[in-house]
Parts: structure tokens; C-alpha cells; sequence
């Protein structure tokens, strides 16, 4: 066999997107080169890779064991990069971060000037929910994942950066302010949830079911964006992370309301597999944080820290 790295990688892009299309698309390709690439690399194997239904792609069981291998090949070839510009005394390479929706609120904070300092680093970030985060972190596709909430089932490492705290908020209402209200205040009013396996419903739940409140309706709504959008159309109450509503607090479009046991405080942490090898950018990027965390939340997040 003689396949190249750039078929490797023009496949392992095919398998993540499922799409020729979309791959194209990411790899600035045109269609047809993708699929000349994807054609070259079948060619070499006696056994299918991918099946194309209805211009959707699968990957065969073959295909994702070669789709798992090919990454693992791309990961090696990175390090070989990495470590040759690290000895030159230069950072350059892939810094791979899968981070839950909430946390594009932060994140790009705790990257700008480590990104400035290393011109030719580049960033791939996926924003996602939380199933699809731990999902990268136990395939060990990305270098770091940033959760609120540590997951039970896998062995991780961490740094801490900053605190997450949850408010119950509602559509701002002709008062500047809302009186404290009671939880009995709160029973049968309209509440807005985030999907499933959210670490925000989660908190929300638990917060409404060990104060026993109901519900009149439940909405259910699979973003922060759209249920912030909703409770600003006045469909409701939620229990949402503060860090993503500071401009409708500042414009008077949303209040909070102080209720017993809110807020709901978290951390968000940076974590990575326990045992990891750390490429020489995944480390540098761990010492910044280190070195740089308290004056990004100083300088960055100073109106968080002060509500």
C-alpha cells in the first residue's frame, strides 16, 4: 500500500462530517478532489470503507477502524511537527479544544493572547453539547475539553478557571428590580429546560425538585441561545449560567430573581485523559493558564465576579 497522509486526512474529514460536501468545504477542496482522494485511498483496500446513501455518507466497520487508525497516524505525524519547532525554539501545530455551549462565553478569553504569542499554532474548537464533548475527550480526538461538571466514568485530569454560577432569570418586567419572591411563588409558572443530558437541566431539576416545585408548562429547547431567546419572548422562567446573559442584564431585557438556593455554583475546569502525553503546545497552553488564569477573570470578567 501506498497511501498518502493528505488521503488520511481527506478521509478522517469525510468520516467526521459525513459528507464529501461538507469535507470539501472544510479542507477549502473542491468536490471532486476530495472524492479523487477518497477513490485513491479505497483502491489500495480490498474492503469498502464507506457506503453512500442518499448522498450521506456511513462508514463500514472497516471504514471506522481505518477512520480510527488514520487519526492516530495524523496525531503522530503533528507530534513530529510539534517536536521539530519546539526545538527551534517556535510553537506550531494543532491545539484541539471540545468545549459544552455554554462555555464559547469563556473560552475564547483564555486563548486570545496564548494564540497571539504563538502566531502558528491553530485552533480547532468545537462548540457542542455535553454527550459529544466527552465523546471527543474518550476518543482522545481533542487536547482538552472545558465541562462545569466532571464526568463520573472517565479518568481525567484538570485545571480550574473559573467559578459558573446559575440564576433563575425571567423577561425583565417595567420595575428596575423584582422583590425577593418565595418558591411557593413559583409553583405552576411556565419553565424553560434545556435538553436532556444538559448539565444546566440537570442543575435546574435538582433545584426545582428538592424544593418541590411544579410546573405549568415545560418547554424544552436544545440551546442556551434559543432559551434565552425564549424567556425573552416571555415564555417563561429558567435557571440559566450567568456568563452567558451579561449584555441582556446590562440592557434591562432580562432580570434575575432572588430566590432560596440560587445560585447554583460550579467551576469550570480544562480537563484531559488521565496519563495523557501532552504535545508540546497542549503543555505550553496548560502553563499559560496557569501563569495567566487570575489576570483573564481580573481583566475579562471583572462584572461577573461583581454581581
Amino acid at each position: 500500500m501506498h497511501f498518502t497522509l493528505h488521503q488520511l486526512k481527506v478521509f478522517v474529514e469525510v468520516a467526521d462530517q459525513g459528507s464529501i460536501t461538507k469535507a470539501a468545504e472544510a479542507l477549502h477542496l473542491t468536490q471532486p478532489a476530495v472524492s479523487i482522494q477518497l477513490k485513491k485511498l479505497q483502491d489500495q483496500l480490498e474492503i469498502p470503507i464507506i457506503e453512500v446513501i442518499s448522498r450521506k455518507v456511513y462508514l463500514t466497520d472497516f471504514g471506522k477502524e481505518i477512520a480510527n487508525a488514520s487519526r492516530k497516524i495524523l496525531r503522530e505525524t503533528d507530534l513530529i511537527q510539534t517536536t521539530r519547532s519546539s526545538y527551534l525554539g517556535l510553537l506550531s501545530g494543532d491545539l484541539k479544544i471540545s468545549i459544552v455551549s455554554t462555555a464559547k462565553y469563556i473560552m475564547p478569553y483564555f486563548l486570545t493572547d496564548f494564540l497571539k504569542m504563538h502566531p502558528q499554532v491553530k485552533l480547532t474548537m468545537d462548540v457542542t453539547n455535553k454527550a459529544t464533548v466527552l465523546e471527543h475527550l474518550n476518543d482522545n480526538s481533542v487536547d482538552f475539553a472545558l465541562v462545569s461538571v466532571l464526568p463520573e466514568n472517565l479518568s481525567v485530569e484538570k485545571q480550574d478557571l473559573m467559578s459558573n454560577r446559575l440564576y433563575l432569570v425571567r423577561k425583565a418586567t417595567v420595575a428596575k428590580t423584582l422583590p425577593k419572591l418565595n418558591l411557593k411563588d413559583l409553583q405552576n409558572e411556565n419553565f424553560v429546560f434545556r435538553e436532556k443530558g444538559s448539565t444546566t437541566r440537570q442543575a435546574m431539576e435538582q433545584f426545582m425538585r428538592s424544593n418541590g416545585i411544579t410546573t405549568n408548562r415545560q418547554i424544552t429547547l436544545t440551546s442556551n441561545e434559543a432559551v434565552k431567546q425564549a424567556v425573552l419572548a416571555g415564555l417563561g422562567f429558567t435557571v440559566t449560567p450567568l456568563i452567558g446573559i451579561k449584555n441582556e442584564l446590562l440592557s434591562g431585557q432580562l432580570q434575575i430573581v432572588n430566590v432560596k438556593g440560587l445560585p447554583i455554583t460550579t467551576t469550570w475546569n480544562l480537563i484531559w485523559l488521565k496519563g495523557k502525553n501532552q504535545t508540546p503546545i497542549s503543555a505550553a497552553f496548560l502553563t499559560y493558564i496557569e501563569e495567566n488564569k487570575e489576570k483573564i477573570i481580573r481583566d475579562k470578567f471583572d462584572w461577573y465576579e461583581n454581581v
